[in-house]
């Protein structure tokens, strides 16, 4: 397999030597370098290589910083840490590096580090395409009513309770009320479930205005409302009480 691989540090000589490493190495495709941290991720970013060959000891952000930082941006390389210093194998190891060489790096030590970067890349689970999210419905967020000689904007979250009058809707608003040339079900279509429930063919009601449910012994349930009143609850629209109190 081919690995697409990243060389990331400030000294030149080093990149010159890996460059070469690489070159030897048939499974390895180079396909850029980096000479500091914050270039780094932005060619991981962009390149989103196999294989990142990391540097410990660069100026600003150093590797350690840079493999944590690719980790938070979801990307996911193998990572093989190449350093002159062997004091932050341990945490390097705690970010997940596939190894950890020494400079200076010999082939075989380089062709080593390759076969466990294959193995892990053979092991490692398929990416896959994450579905894309069901569209939002756009619920009504008001309503415009013709009141006398005017019309009259009222909040949907103003509305207690509907009421079907024939072909018109009684939109009832504390102790006014104001009548909606619509039909029952298509006003239900445009009211967000979550907010409103309906209880009845002729009734649809805020769910923070059911103060509570009750029944009358015979199987009838009815819905006490916080201003007095009490609406029936339709045998159809049942389930849709139970559903709203866990049942």
């Amino acid at each position: 397999m081919s690995i697409r691989t990243m060389i990331v540090d400030d000294e030149p000589l080093a990149v010159e030597r890996l460059q070469m490493l690489c070159a030897r190495e048939p499974r390895i495709a180079l396909v850029g370098t980096a000479s500091d941290g914050e270039a780094a991720l932005r060619l991981i970013e962009a390149l989103k290589p196999d294989l990142v060959m990391l540097d410990i000891a660069m100026p600003l952000l150093d590797g350690i910083g840079v493999a944590r930082a690719v980790g938070r941006m979801g990307i996911r390389p193998a990572v093989i840490f190449v350093t002159a210093f062997e004091g932050f194998a341990v945490e390097a190891f705690d970010l997940a590096a596939i190894d950890y060489m020494l400079k200076p790096v010999a082939h075989d030590r380089l062709t080593r580090a390759i076969d466990r970067v294959e193995t892990a890349l053979r092991n490692r689970a398929p990416e896959t395409t994450p579905a894309p999210a069901e569209p939002q419905p756009d619920w009504a967020e008001e309503f415009w009513v013709p009141h006398r000689s005017e019309l009259i904007r009222i909040a949907t979250d103003q509305i207690d309770r509907i009421e079907a009058e024939r072909d018109y809707m009684r939109l009832h608003v504390g102790t006014h009320s104001y009548l909606l040339h619509q039909t029952i079900s298509s006003l239900e279509e445009r009211l967000d479930p979550q907010q409103f429930v309906r209880l009845h063919r002729s009734h649809i009601v805020r769910r923070d205005h059911i103060a509570r449910l009750r029944h009358d012994g015979s199987g009838v349930w009815f819905a006490a409302l916080t201003d007095g009143n009490e609406i029936r609850i339709g045998r159809t629209f049942l389930a849709n009480a139970r559903a709203m109190t866990g049942r």
